[in-house]
């Protein structure tokens, strides 16, 4: 078993990660380059976070082996002993037990890979993303451009950092202390990011389950989202129609013996396929061009009209996805009011799921199933699920603030890993340590997934994730994971830094190395910033931030603000109206499948017999007369002639009216139809005796 739990938690993160980025990103549409740097870059990322507990029990271990095989335990200078474990006790291998020198290489090739990632080839990949260039090396050339600054900031501040070493007589750096002062560096960057969003995680992520059991609560928001979304909806439409008609000019500009005409047709296969029919009807391409170098757009202007086609093409396509989800999470929502008043305790729903519904679980998830777990149970488990996060929450702030005291221990975390580790209790130590460390990334991702930059960054789910956004959140993840790895080793006082212990570091502190070589660093600013996590929990749990956001001019959700309250009255006045409009569509479909059913077969019989009629009488007439054949056919078709008469005058029935005045209504005089019309009974009693 010592390397199965290595095994294990390897594949398992990775096909956790490949089922996050299938979530969110479209493997049929975007580049393989963009997929594989972001699956690989979130891949190393979970595999720290999983396989560092495995490294603690390991070196618990080895402490332990180093305590029995020694005389006496040393005594450092502070007083304090090497390793807690008594002499000559019997040590017991953990089941995850990593042979020496495995962890090492490991943890080394994890790292760098990672920062390789972050500080070098993703911003790159970003730019040659983004890049409206028509060929490989124009992508590669503007990449290049715009990362100019981005390295060049680093190698400035670098550069003035080995001037500074270079003459100062008291350094005497080596390569190993060069390499530790920028792991130092990226740390600090990471953890500088680090503490912001762990203190909106701590608040926020314990206080959205504590409101999701608020049915009214949830409903009013998702109304509220309703009225951004199709703003942002609205807007998007405009701005592809504008790049659309901009797009129209420059095709019917640029013919197609015109040296630039392959980046036109470039640019058309990133349109829309309406948009494209509709410009290839208008296209002649067997006009000549005049050589008219001012009425011709440049290829600079076609790369800059490029990028606004992908990038509006994009967001077009994702309000549109996000429309019809929260239809579908406002329908749900509205159901859910309905039915905790019903007597009969089953969930009925107003619209049957689109989706392919899985036979097992439509086996088990019966109506009776869930109406208790929503309208009954759900509330209660978000309640509990609530407290418990807010009691993981408090613990993770407490220790922020104590971790740096070694007598007493302060930190609830190191107090649990010190008392397991009397006992060697290693299935303690992993769970305590894989929990803790668990609860400090949901934290953190999830507010690296909630994140929205405007439009440049923004994560959203069912594929609608452009490549920008992935290799962004592939950056976040690589400079975020080793920070918090360290903070977590720290809380835990497993870091000697830390602990001020002369015992044996895990594998990924050797890797990172000892922070003495800047103690300004490692006695300042790791010990004393993460204590402004309190002070960003308590502006998060005030809304703080969201009220700055209201009053620059950005809606956020809020209670108590005037313009919340019309966002959510105009919000639930779209819904109530997509809501009709899906209501009148599913009334024509089972109108139609109605007809079908109810006149289908009585169709096909006639028709079959009157064709049967005609080919008689035709064949006792002469080939040379000239009489019209109805007149043979004329007793036979009566009624069918009068029934289809009689569907003609009917007034056709319009399935796809978008405005109406009224609910749609059922009573026993009649049926109310799309247009503001009312089928009465009489009307269908008609057709049945027809």
């Amino acid at each position: 078993m010592s390397g199965a739990a290595l095994g294990i938690e390897i594949v398992f993160g990775f096909f956790l990660a490949l089922f996050l980025l299938h979530r969110y990103g479209d493997f049929k549409k975007q580049h393989r380059l963009v997929i594989i740097a972001t699956l690989l870059a979130w891949y190393l990322c979970f595999l720290i976070v999983f396989i560092l507990p495995l490294d603690v029990s390991t070196t618990i271990y080895n402490r332990c082996k180093l305590a029995v095989n020694s005389s006496p335990p040393d005594s450092n200078n502070n007083g304090t002993y090497t390793t807690p474990a008594p002499r000559k006790q019997k040590c017991f291998k953990p089941w995850s037990y990593i042979p020496d020198g495995i962890m090492p290489i490991f943890w080394r090739v994890v790292y760098w890979t990672s920062q390789f990632l972050t500080w070098i080839l993703l911003p790159f990949m970003q730019s040659y993303a983004r890049s409206g260039g028509f060929s490989i090396t124009g992508k590669i050339k503007t990449a290049l451009i715009e990362n100019a600054i981005y390295y060049g900031t680093y190698l400035l501040i670098f550069g003035a950092f080995l001037i500074y070493v270079a003459v100062n007589p008291h350094f005497n750096l080596q390569w190993n202390q060069l390499q530790t002062i920028g792991i130092a560096a990226a740390n600090t960057w990471g953890l500088f990011l680090l503490v912001l969003l762990l203190g909106y995680g701590l608040v926020e992520i314990p206080r959205s389950h504590w409101n999701g059991a608020k049915r009214g609560y949830l409903l009013m928001k998702t109304y509220f989202k309703a009225a951004k979304l199709m703003t942002e909806k609205a807007d998007a439409e405009e701005n592809l129609e504008d790049v659309m008609e901009e797009v129209r000019k420059v095709n019917e500009s640029i013919k197609y013996n015109h040296p630039l005409r392959k980046c036109i047709d470039t640019i058309l296969k990133k349109c829309p396929t309406e948009y494209q029919e509709r410009m290839g009807r208008n296209m002649d391409d067997y006009e000549d061009f005049e050589e008219k170098q001012n009425s011709y757009p440049s290829e600079k202007s076609l790369v800059k009209l490029h990028k606004q086609v992908i990038y509006s093409v994009q967001r077009h396509r994702r309000t549109q996805v996000q429309w019809q989800i929260l239809l579908e999470q406002a329908f749900y929502l509205e159901d859910v009011a309905k039915n905790e008043t019903s007597a009969t305790r089953q969930f009925v729903h107003t619209f049957q799921s689109q989706e392919p519904e899985n036979r097992i679980v439509q086996y088990f998830y019966t109506p009776t199933v869930e109406w208790y777990w929503e309208c009954l149970l759900r509330p209660w488990f978000c309640r509990i699920l609530a407290i418990v996060l807010a009691a993981f929450s408090i613990i993770v702030v407490w220790s922020e603030c104590t971790f740096f005291s070694t007598s007493p221990v302060l930190s609830l975390f190191a107090v649990f890993i010190q008392l397991a580790e009397r006992t060697y209790n290693y299935i303690y130590i992993e769970m305590a340590c894989f929990l803790t460390i668990f609860f400090l990334s949901i934290c953190v991702y999830s507010t690296v997934f909630r994140i929205r930059v405007f439009n440049y960054y923004y994560l959203a789910s069912h594929h609608q994730t452009d490549a920008y956004s992935l290799l962004f959140s592939g950056m976040l993840f690589c400079r975020l994971t080793p920070p918090l790895c360290l903070n977590f080793l720290g809380l835990t006082h497993m870091d000697s830094s830390i602990s001020h212990k002369n015992t044996q570091v895990t594998a990924y502190t050797s890797i990172m190395g000892s922070m003495r070589v800047l103690s300004f660093i490692a006695d300042g600013f790791y010990i004393y910033y993460p204590m402004l996590v309190v002070i960003l929990c308590i502006a998060t749990y005030f809304s703080l931030g969201t009220r700055c956001l209201n009053l620059l001019g950005f809606q956020q959700f809020m209670g108590d603000s005037e313009m919340t309250s019309d966002l959510i009255d105009e919000g639930k006045e779209l819904i109530r109206r997509e809501k009709r409009k899906r209501q009148r569509q599913e009334e024509g479909e089972n109108r139609r499948r109605e007809w079908k059913e109810r006149y289908g077969n009585r169709e096909d019989s006639t028709r079959n017999r009157n064709v049967h009629t005609d080919q008689k009488e035709s064949s006792f007439s002469e080939p040379s007369t000239n009489r019209p054949l109805s007149k043979y056919t004329r007793s036979n078709g009566k009624t069918e002639r009068d029934r289809i008469e009689l569907l003609q005058d009917a007034e056709p029935l319009d399935f796809n009216a978008d405005t109406i005045t009224d609910d749609p209504l059922e009573s026993d005089s009649g049926r109310y139809q799309p247009g503001g019309r009312y089928l009465s009974m009489s009307r269908s009693r008609i057709f049945d005796d027809v």
